[in-house]
């Protein structure tokens, strides 16, 4: 049942409930109706022996009927005995035994099985004539085969309005659950496109589902105030420390030319170089990601040499990888082409090469592959270095956030990933990694070779 959707899970507890209800209101009814139509039959067999009574008359001494005393109305058998029993005028039913005692004024019920009767009897004196006695008959089994019918009609329908009451109950569950539909689908968009300006704007209403509506509503427009404060702070911090960086980079340069220095002081000038370099560069990533985040990065796409661009990034990683001790192998096919923003593609594949030599550990080899598919370039950044953890590995496109046993490698701010993952997506690709710990990594992308959708 977990896997089912609630509207067909409310669906089929309404029917059942439904179908539980009708079945004991019929049961009730069926009982009730059985009641009744038995006590009805009782009072119309009381009611036509009585009635015959003026059908009976003395004539010249001798019992005169009328013809209305044999007709046989609502399958009632009237029949006329003298005191000893015996039988003198009437109809009997055929399998009725006659031998049935006399019970002045007093119903019975005789007979077993298929053949079950009400016997109801009178003593009556016609004039001057003995004392005789009237009896009707009537069949149990002829007023319990009607009802019967009726219950055999009513299993016949069941299942037709089981069917019609689960149909109706579908269509009208999925109406009332159509605003919790729309919220969902409000929400999985704005989770997709990461567009918090969506609402989902069911309206004015006053029951439960309208009023969460407009909690989300008023939530969502909380979260986005937010994040704007967020993206305008980052924006102005990283600009605000752009100019200081830039400086303490330009003050360490022009000091490191000065001859009258001693060695230990350019060592300190040097250290302190390297760390605003490593500043600068994360503050220009800050920027970077903050324009991306407020739709302000241009993307310039023009076609151009994939295959060129890929072995230039590799290049320019050939002396940090012969530093770390590890092999750079290139399977590059020739002449791919695409349409893509140069800058940004080599920015994408340095990231992603220099994360494999900088988590690698060494020695080893960080392989780059390239090569052409159907409307579309595949790619893949391979090592075999220390790998990623399954606890780390659905956080490595987060912001900042680095692995704990690379956190040595300090000139990596955590930022690469996820500037990586916002270029691909920028390109209408795709990227994913698979890692096993001890064993390496490998992040694969793919690009589509032709532009399509809107530039971000």
């Amino acid at each position: 049942m977990k896997k089912i959707s609630l509207k067909i899970k409310v669906t089929l507890m309404f029917t059942f409930f439904m179908t539980l209800l009708t079945c004991i209101s019929l049961g009730l009814l069926f009982s009730l109706s059985s009641q009744e139509i038995l006590g009805s039959v009782q009072a119309q067999l009381e009611k036509r022996v009585y009635e015959s009574m003026d059908e009976v008359s003395v004539q010249n001494g001798k019992l005169d009927m009328e013809q209305d005393f044999y007709d046989l109305e609502d399958g009632i058998y009237l029949a006329l005995y003298d005191e000893t029993g015996t039988f003198l005028f009437g109809r009997v039913p055929y399998g009725f035994q006659e031998k049935t005692v006399f019970a002045d004024g007093s119903m019975q019920t005789v007979g077993t099985g298929a053949a079950r009767w009400y016997v109801f009897d009178i003593k009556y004196r016609p004039g001057e004539f003995q004392d005789v006695y009237i009896r009707g008959v009537c069949s149990i089994n002829r007023a319990e085969n009607s009802m019967k019918t009726v219950q055999r009609l009513a299993l016949i329908l069941l299942p037709l309005l089981v069917a019609l009451t689960g149909t109706a109950g579908y269509f009208f569950i999925r109406r009332t659950l159509r605003p919790v539909r729309q919220i969902t689908e409000t929400v999985q968009e704005i989770q997709k496109d990461r567009d918090l300006s969506r609402r989902v704007g069911l309206g004015r209403g006053t029951d439960e589902v309208y009023v969460m509506a407009e909690t989300f509503d008023k939530m969502l427009a909380q979260i986005e105030e937010g994040f704007q404060r967020e993206k305008q702070f980052t924006s102005d911090v990283s600009h605000e420390l752009r100019m200081p960086a830039a400086v303490i980079l330009a003050q360490c340069e022009e000091l490191l030319e000065d001859e009258n220095l001693t060695r230990e002081q350019k060592t300190q000038l040097q250290r302190i170089q390297k760390k605003a370099f490593e500043m600068s560069d994360m503050i220009s990533r800050l920027l970077f990601l903050s324009r991306a985040d407020q739709g302000r990065q241009e993307i310039q796409k023009e076609r151009v040499n994939l295959s060129e661009l890929t072995e230039m990034a590799a290049l320019e990683m050939e002396l940090l990888a012969e530093k770390e001790n590890i092999r750079l192998e290139m399977q590059i096919e020739e002449n791919l082409f695409a349409e893509v923003d140069e800058s940004l593609y080599l920015r994408m594949v340095v990231n992603l090469v220099s994360n494999a030599i900088a988590y690698h550990g060494g020695p080893g080899y960080v392989k780059i592959r390239l090569q052409g598919m159907e409307n579309q370039i595949w790619g893949s950044i391979e090592d075999d270095g220390k790998g990623i953890s399954p606890e780390d590995l659905p956080h490595i496109w987060e912001r900042f956030y680095r692995v704990d046993k690379a956190r040595i490698q300090d000139s990596h701010s955590g930022l690469g990933l996820p500037m990586v993952k916002w270029i691909v997506q920028a390109h209408q690709g795709e990227i994913q990694v698979e890692s096993t710990l001890g064993k390496g990594s490998v992040f694969t992308f793919w690009l589509p070779t032709e532009e399509s959708g809107e530039k971000k």
